[in-house]
């Protein structure tokens, strides 16, 4: 129980900040540990399209205001920006993944050999849209994940949709045919301590059947 109390802490305290304590630095071991963390996100075949551009230096923020000037506080003030994106070229890292899944010991070289004959061609033949709405969602759980983890590393964060999603991909030397911008999360420690909200009441938003 203890356990379900602690991660509740989390998500109850969690906030959306605007305005960081910009002295604030985050090495890239920490990162690095919070970005796997939150990749233990389910995704679909557990193909994990989801990609990140860690934006922290203060180049790299000088590219990215103006394609975000309306969060400019965000970008300025946090230790780094996180940029999701979405792979649509997903299907190939089937063999990769299943083959350390089976050099885990999580699954027989069988059942690898099956799950690609049956899954790879279904994959490879989705349609650009659906391949959108694959990675899409898959991006969105390892964000709110993401956002979670840091929060229970004592960071804040604040997910941003407003930016210019028709050039942040080539800002950052990604191919914007291939990389999907999904959103932008700020991270790092309140300045200035974010607002509490309130939610829909569940029977507003819930059907029962």
């Amino acid at each position: 129980m203890q356990k379900v109390q602690d991660f509740m802490e989390v998500v109850k305290s969690r906030r959306s900040v605007k305005l960081y304590d910009s002295s604030v630095t985050i090495s890239r071991e920490k990162m690095s540990q919070m970005l796997e963390e939150a990749s233990l996100a389910p995704s679909s075949v557990n193909l994990q399209p989801w990609r990140f551009v860690v934006i922290e230096s203060p180049e790299a923020k000088a590219k990215l205001l103006p394609l975000a000037s309306s969060n400019s506080n965000q970008v300025e003030t946090s230790s780094a920006v996180v940029a999701v994106f979405g792979d649509l070229n997903f299907p190939e890292y089937m063999d990769e993944i299943f083959s350390d899944t089976v050099a885990s010991g999580y699954m027989p070289q069988e059942v690898k050999e099956q799950f690609m004959a049956a899954y790879l061609p279904l994959l490879q033949s989705l349609s650009l849209e659906q391949k959108r709405d694959t990675v899409l969602i898959d991006a969105g759980l390892v964000s709110m994940q993401f956002m979670l983890v840091a929060r229970a590393h004592g960071y804040d964060t604040n997910p941003i949709g407003g930016y210019n999603k028709n050039q942040i991909a080539g800002a950052f030397g990604l191919d914007a045919q291939r990389y999907v911008p999904v959103m932008l999360i700020s991270i790092g420690k309140a300045a200035a301590a974010g607002h509490p909200s309130t939610r829909l009441a569940v029977d507003r938003t819930t059907v029962w059947h």
